[in-house]
């Protein structure tokens, strides 16, 4: 995986936190609303599963698990990675050090599930060709750290034209079905039907 893609993204979004502070706004989000309906939709990875261990790939402040201990069931074992070490410290801080977040994934870790939001939105001057394989690296680090699924989102291609800007990412959802289907489970789903621009790729194991 490029370390020169890891550095622009922790650099984008320490720089979002240190101006925007443990905000949906911190993370690169319109707001809580939309963030809200985008944990309920990559969550549905976990459906039928009342206790199990969920890594947070790319947690920022932790904004999923404040929505977590309201929402959802305390025998979830939760975890944070990210790579920025000022959204690590924003998330140990507002938790009171009483979960697990890291900056740096231990190789020989293993969670039942890893949910991604957004890390796939911001590539700011890498080309496409770059992007793409840095989020077919990322998928397959996913899939290496999860026992039972993964889910991630990203922005849809599909998005209207005078809507869309040149340093965010815009994939095919085609494209990425078909290789989540093809490389890591005949388990897979799209789901691009609530109302953002983007969609989210459910993979069950």
């Amino acid at each position: 995986m490029s370390k020169e893609i890891l550095n622009k993204v922790g650099k984008y979004y320490s720089d979002k936190i240190s101006v925007h502070g443990a905000t949906p706004k911190g993370v690169d989000w319109n707001g809580e609303q939309s963030q809200v309906l985008r944990f309920k939709q990559l969550l549905r990875v976990c459906d039928n599963n009342d206790s199990y261990s969920l890594l947070d790939f790319g947690c920022g402040y932790g904004a999923l698990l404040d929505y977590l201990i309201e929402d959802a069931d305390s025998r979830i074992d939760y975890s944070g990675f990210d790579i920025s070490a000022e959204m690590i410290s924003a998330a140990k801080i507002k938790f009171n050090n009483k979960f697990d977040f890291f900056t740096e994934l231990n190789p020989e870790l293993k969670f039942d599930f890893i949910v991604a939001s957004g890390i796939f939105n911001v590539r700011q001057e890498t080309p496409d060709a770059e992007w793409e394989k840095y989020i077919l690296d990322t998928l397959e680090l996913m899939n290496k750290h999860s026992v039972k699924g993964f889910s991630f989102n990203v922005l849809t291609s599909y998005s209207d034209k005078e809507f869309m800007h040149d340093y965010l990412y815009y994939a095919s959802p085609e494209k990425l079905f078909s290789y989540c289907k093809t490389q890591f489970s005949k388990q897979v789903a799209l789901l691009h039907d609530y109302q953002l621009y983007e969609f989210t790729i459910l993979v069950k194991k």
